[in-house]
């Protein structure tokens, strides 16, 4: 509707939901399945974003998350970074796997993309991958905190959540994906040119993310690609 609002056009979800139900048009709805995630509190891992999600500037607080897509007649799983300030994508992995290797990748790609920052907070949930010497040493390396949400709490980290439910029920076919390469680069047309570039965000007062960021003139290393260096598609070894 808010797409809808910027060509001039007004309309509320009550005309919306009787135009639907008169064309017989049903909207998608994610599925359910889920990985395992971490069944023990990390107390060494403190909540210190506590749902403060209003950051004052780009590059100050992250969060990442993990969710699942269907390609190739199987689960695959997508991990995202995402900077707070605009809720913009900052950088994400895709793989067979939800291991380590999945989130340092997303990691790694955000990393280069913002120009290197350091002295972040990285907010997620308690999931295994996040918990994992790999990705902590990451972390250090990058000079960034750790805060992680208390343990079977979403909405701890809603803005991840809301990033997942949109790209599941406006662009993700309900049947999935044919292979594995075509979810990646559809994925990619998703998050880093129409959720940052096009899509309008209401947590932005109806601006992209990409274009209050830009308003901000301040933010160096924002070129939304895929960053692939030495940063593969894992398909069982395999390259993109």
């Amino acid at each position: 509707m808010l797409m809808m609002q910027e060509e001039g056009e007004h309309i509320g979800r009550f005309k919306v939901r009787r135009l639907m139900r008169e064309l017989e048009l049903v909207s998608k709805q994610p599925g359910s399945h889920a990985y395992k995630k971490a069944t023990v509190e990390r107390p060494d891992i403190p909540n210190i974003l506590n749902r403060e999600f209003d950051v004052d500037a780009p590059n100050q607080v992250w969060c990442g998350d993990i969710t699942y897509i269907w390609a190739q007649g199987k689960w695959y799983y997508l991990a995202v970074v995402l900077d707070l300030y605009a809720r913009r994508v900052v950088g994400w992995a895709l793989s067979e796997k939800p291991d380590a290797d999945l989130v340092v990748e997303a990691l790694d790609v955000a990393y280069e993309q913002r120009g290197k920052p350091q002295g972040l907070l990285f907010h997620s949930d308690q999931g295994s991958q996040y918990g994992s010497r790999n990705f902590r040493q990451r972390l250090w390396r990058y000079r960034m905190r750790h805060s992680m949400s208390r343990r079977g709490n979403c909405w701890d980290n809603a803005p991840m959540e809301r990033v997942f439910r949109s790209l599941k029920t406006e662009w993700i076919p309900t049947t999935g994906y044919m292979t594995g390469q075509q979810a990646q680069r559809d994925i990619s047309q998703y998050l880093m040119h129409h959720y940052n570039w096009i899509r309008p965000h209401q947590f932005n007062d109806g601006l992209a993310p990409a274009k209050k960021e830009e308003n901000l003139k301040t933010v160096s290393g924002t070129v939304d690609h895929y960053i692939h260096r030495s940063l593969t598609f894992r398909l069982h070894g395999g390259s993109a």
